[in-house]
């Protein structure tokens, strides 16, 4: 019989936890999993945040541009503190295409994730993925301040 270390089970379970609600939309609860002092770095848009309200909105935007959204873990490594997470994420967008006609385009975007955790809270989040390849400037646009040469 093979045991799982009680601290291995509950760091993948904060990641988990916090994958299983932004999956299902459940933005706050997502948010909850945080630790009051943290960072969540999208390194794909380039994005960074301290600031639990910022982020709720940043998973709140990303749920409104992208509602069909839906990230699966492939490989999940644990490792003292850290969880290492192989994601692929799959969405639909609705493009522009030949003037007043749009196409859907169905995206697959593989990923991955590195989490630490202390005491069951997420300290830091950061995402590593291309950010090309994504179609997220949208997002990225909502979070950017634009500065006027």
């Amino acid at each position: 019989m093979s045991e799982i270390p009680i601290g291995v089970a509950a760091l993948e379970g904060a990641v988990v936890t916090v994958l299983t609600h932004l999956n299902n939309g459940e933005v706050d609860y997502a948010v909850t999993r945080f630790a009051e002092e943290f960072r969540f770095k999208d390194h794909g848009i380039g994005l960074e945040f301290t600031n639990k309200e910022r982020l709720r909105e940043f998973f709140q935007k990303t749920r409104e541009l992208y509602p069909h959204s839906f990230l699966q873990t492939d490989t999940m490594l644990v490792c003292v503190d850290h969880v290492i997470i192989e994601w692929t994420l799959q969405t639909t967008l609705m493009e522009p295409f030949c003037s007043a006609l749009s196409r859907k385009v169905r995206i697959l975007l593989h990923g991955a994730s590195i989490v630490r955790t202390d005491k069951g809270m997420i300290t830091d989040w950061s995402d590593y993925y291309d950010g090309l390849a994504s179609r997220r400037t949208a997002l990225a646009s909502y979070f950017t301040e634009w500065v006027a040469f």
